[in-house]
C-alpha cells in the first residue's frame, strides 16, 4: 500500500466509529482533530434528521444511542490520529496539525480540510475545544442560511 491508502484507511476508521456510535442514522458526520507538539485532541458532531447536534445531544434525536460510548469513540479517533502521525513519519510526509472531515452518509462521500501550520500553539487564547466549537457554529450558520 502507498501513503494515501494508509492515510485514507485511518480516516475511514474515524468515520466508521462515529457512524457506529449513531447506529448509522446520521446525515453527516463532522470530525475535528488537532495534532501539534504537546497538544492533541479530537471531537465530532453530527447532522441527524436535518438537525445539527453536538455529540452529547445525540440522544435528543436518537434516544436509543448509548451516550456512555462517547469516550470510547474519542479514544478510537485519538488512536487513529496517532497512527496517522506514524504513517506520516514512516512515509516522510508532513503530519497535518488540524483535520476537519465531513462525511456525507447519504452520498458516501468524504471531504477533508488539512492545516499544517500551528494553530493552537500560535495563539495565546485558543484551545482545541474552542476551534471545534467555532466550526460547529460555522456549520450551524451555514445551515440557517441555506
Amino acid at each position: 500500500m502507498v501513503f494515501e491508502d494508509y492515510f485514507s484507511e485511518l480516516q475511514a476508521d474515524m468515520v466508521s466509529i462515529c457512524l457506529e456510535y449513531v447506529q448509522g442514522q446520521a446525515d453527516k458526520i463532522y470530525i475535528y482533530t488537532c495534532f501539534e507538539p504537546r497538544i492533541s485532541s479530537c471531537g465530532y458532531f453530527f447532522v441527524i434528521n436535518g438537525k445539527l447536534l453536538q455529540r452529547h445531544k445525540v440522544t435528543e434525536e436518537l434516544p436509543e444511542c448509548d451516550i456512555e460510548l462517547q469516550t470510547q469513540v474519542m479514544d478510537i479517533i485519538m488512536e487513529d490520529l496517532y497512527k496517522l502521525n506514524d504513517v506520516c513519519t514512516q512515509f516522510n510526509q508532513p503530519m497535518p496539525t488540524e483535520i476537519k472531515m465531513v462525511y456525507d452518509v447519504k452520498n458516501n462521500s468524504l471531504s477533508a480540510n488539512y492545516q499544517y501550520d500551528l494553530i493552537i500553539q500560535a495563539s495565546d487564547t485558543l484551545i482545541p475545544q474552542l476551534v471545534e466549537e467555532a466550526w460547529f457554529e460555522e456549520i450551524k450558520q451555514q445551515m440557517v442560511n441555506n
